[in-house]
């Protein structure tokens, strides 16, 4: 119970600071994540023991993403209504995202195991690699790079649709969704209740379309290139 237990303190911990002084790099998920490896490493507990406990959060990735579909539920005539335009803004964001990690990745002269593996960096972390593994990509890679994403989205999206005058929630909503996933889906649930049910549809429409778009990307990346 050890991991499972120092997870939870360290995020009420964060999250009574993030309460306390509200700015968007002191999201409570990056400070409980600081927070837990400064306590293994002042402590010398190694990862693996932790994640004994630990592992028990990931467990729960799986029915905290389909539970989503309850503020889904909820607001249903939204995404009839607006259907179309989610759908195609999923499909070009998906294309340009992958497209343009290809080419930094090219750019950055990094080895087709690791394009392949930053690829599907905006899915929840279970398509991720389940496509990593497909394309040949490295597994750990994958998953730092999807938790990352996920932290920089929850961080900097609210304040990057603020700048660009993006109100509507339902934009709001596809937009942290299909860029941050799981993570930037919490944050859009804080934003309110459509904001987090278009996200969490954001993310499933979104982990089907990479696993058909990613390898094309790659490949297109790699005939450019």
């Amino acid at each position: 119970m050890f991991g499972l237990i120092l997870s939870i303190a360290m995020y009420l911990g964060a999250l009574a600071i993030f309460k306390r002084f509200p700015f968007p790099l002191l999201n409570p998920l990056v400070l409980a994540t600081i927070f837990i490896i400064l306590f293994l490493k002042i402590t010398k507990i190694p990862y693996e023991n932790y994640y004994k406990g630990g592992e028990i959060l990931n467990i729960l990735i799986t029915p905290a993403t389909v539970a989503l579909g309850i503020p889904l539920y909820n607001t249903f005539h939204l995404l009839k209504k607006h259907v179309r335009s989610i759908m195609t803004g999923i499909l070009l964001g998906t294309i340009t995202s992958t497209f343009f990690t290809g080419i930094l990745a090219v750019l950055f002269h990094l080895k087709k195991d690791i394009m392949v593996s930053i690829m599907p960096k905006s899915v929840t972390t279970a398509i991720a690699l389940g496509i990593s593994e497909k394309m040949h990509g490295i597994a750990t890679v994958t998953l730092v790079i999807v938790i990352i994403t996920g932290i920089i989205g929850s961080i900097i999206g609210p304040s990057i649709l603020k700048a660009l005058k993006v109100t509507d929630p339902v934009a709001q909503g596809v937009a942290l969704g299909s860029a941050a996933h799981a993570i930037g889906t919490s944050r859009a649930l804080e934003l309110g209740p459509i904001e987090g049910a278009m996200s969490g549809l954001a993310i499933g429409v979104t982990g089907v379309v990479t696993v058909f778009v990613a390898p094309l990307m790659t490949q297109l990346v790699l005939a450019l290139f």
